[in-house]
């Protein structure tokens, strides 16, 4: 989606505003707040997308209270947009027609555990940290993990995945069941808490992934595991991407049931090594971890290690203390910060694709010559054990030419995926950043899917803008 069409989308707020934000103020007092930092610090995004602010932002604390803002924002035609820790990529949480921001932070309770169930039920604010520091005791953790503590409502509203996600899956694949709130007001569970359903539609899936543009997410039923006896980490060397890359594909085509398998290419290692103080050498790695019984685990390590031999990478070098696997995966997670010092002063863009395995290395390496052949200072990290790579273009936001250039670069790379039958997003999700690649990857069914935007928010109220171009 080209920014200068994100910025012309921008309108003035709707008619009934100013009636809103009184109905608003009047059931809400002062936790509606409408001063400029509160309102900024809300839509703020971490891409070259410009902040579009709300007319307010409200710090919910229940289930009540945002049946209540969803009713008066109705009754007005007012814009809701909901807000957990603001760590998308995609300005999913930007206000193009004005409206209220819902924080919903404040709701962060874990409601139940039950352990012999493997579940949990929690609100939506919670985050990922919180919930497994709230576990650490039982035994048991919840594995999704892309990086950022985000809050779990979030995560499920944008479909998150992250670097656990080649051995447990998803968000899509760890939503037992949820509670939204819809366009009308309604509160609706989607679900009980049995493992497995045949009862009529699937709502879950349907909101899961939704980007808060059908229901805001209230409460999450999760699955959870078993914290593994063992747990070993390590990394290991190649001469070029496309060893490593096959080396991921062969790993994953034999079944070794890997936990984490994270590629990052020779420029940001260069930026790891400078920003988390480490020293490896300046060619492309795989970062890994096992998970099972001690006897599992050093046979999986053990045919890695042979893979890794046969695609000509170095020795496999583990960390099986705790502290040693921290300091790892803080160094891949703490890679979008790491990769600006690459280019001091810049700002970093980041983009995803995913594409079948078997076509990954082809889509890395065209992706790297790409860059190369316009000049622009691009490392690539990715969750490769599933085909998810994500590209961070360092450009200065302030020259133009740049923007451009970044814009016709991404614009190229989601081609690119789509032509390997792959798709446009991995794990960011649409917001407005991704949606001109849309009817490209899906044809017909996004119309399908406006019929449904339609059909449950025909006011267009909840977080217009996103997914679709304006309707």
């Amino acid at each position: 989606m080209a920014l200068a069409d994100i910025i012309a989308e921008q309108r003035p707020a709707r008619p009934g505003t100013p009636d809103a934000l009184a109905d608003l103020r009047v059931t809400f007092g002062d936790r509606l707040v409408t001063g400029e930092d509160v309102r900024r610090a809300h839509s703020h995004v971490t891409t070259y997308i410009p902040s579009q602010l709300p007319d307010a932002v409200l710090f919910a604390e229940s289930e009540a209270e945002i049946q209540d803002l969803v009713r008066i924002c109705a009754k007005h035609g007012m814009p809701i947009v909901p807000f957990g820790t603001g760590s998308s990529l995609e300005g999913h949480v930007n206000a193009p027609f004005g409206g209220v921001s819902v924080d919903l932070s404040r709701m962060d309770r874990v409601l139940s555990v039950n352990p012999g169930d493997l579940d949990c039920t929690v609100e939506t604010g919670v985050t990922r940290e919180a919930l497994n520091s709230h576990l650490r005791d039982t035994g048991l953790f919840f594995p999704i993990d892309p990086g950022a503590n985000a809050s779990l409502g979030g995560m499920a509203a944008t479909r998150a995945s992250g670097t656990n996600a080649v051995r447990y899956g998803t968000m899509r694949d760890n939503v037992i069941g949820l509670t939204a709130i819809m366009a009308d007001g309604t509160l609706v569970r989607t679900a009980r808490r049995a493992k497995k359903t045949a009862a009529g539609y699937d709502l879950t899936r349907l909101l899961v992934g939704s980007e808060g543009t059908l229901g805001i997410i209230t409460r999450l039923n999760l699955k959870l595991y078993g914290i593994p006896e063992t747990i070993l980490s390590g990394v290991c060397a190649f001469p070029d991407v496309t060893n490593a890359v096959n080396a991921v594909m062969q790993t994953v085509q034999i079944g070794v049931p890997v936990a984490r398998i994270e590629l990052l290419d020779a420029l940001s290692i260069r930026a790891t090594n400078t920003h988390a103080g480490m020293t490896l050498p300046e060619t492309p790695h795989l970062f890994v971890e096992f998970h099972g019984s001690p006897a599992s685990v050093e046979e999986q390590a053990e045919l890695f290690a042979a893979i890794v031999e046969d695609n000509g990478g170095g020795s496999f070098q583990s960390a099986s203390k705790a502290e040693e696997r921290s300091r790892l995966w803080k160094a891949r997670h703490d890679f979008y910060w790491a990769s600006m010092s690459l280019r001091p002063g810049a700002k970093a863009i980041a983009t995803d694709v995913c594409v079948p395995v078997s076509r990954l290395a082809d889509c890395i390496d065209e992706t790297r010559a790409d860059a190369e052949a316009v000049g622009l200072l691009a490392p690539i990290v990715g969750h490769v054990g599933d085909g998810n790579f994500h590209v961070t273009l360092l450009i200065d936001t302030a020259v133009p030419a740049e923007i451009d250039k970044a814009e016709a670069f991404m614009a190229r790379l989601a081609e690119r995926a789509l032509d390997m039958d792959g798709t446009c997003t991995g794990e960011h999700g649409v917001g407005q950043g991704k949606r001109g690649y849309l009817s490209r990857e899906l044809g017909p069914a996004v119309d399908v899917m406006r019929a449904i935007k339609t059909a449950l928010d025909p006011q267009n109220i909840l977080n217009p803008g996103k997914i679709f171009t304006s309707q």
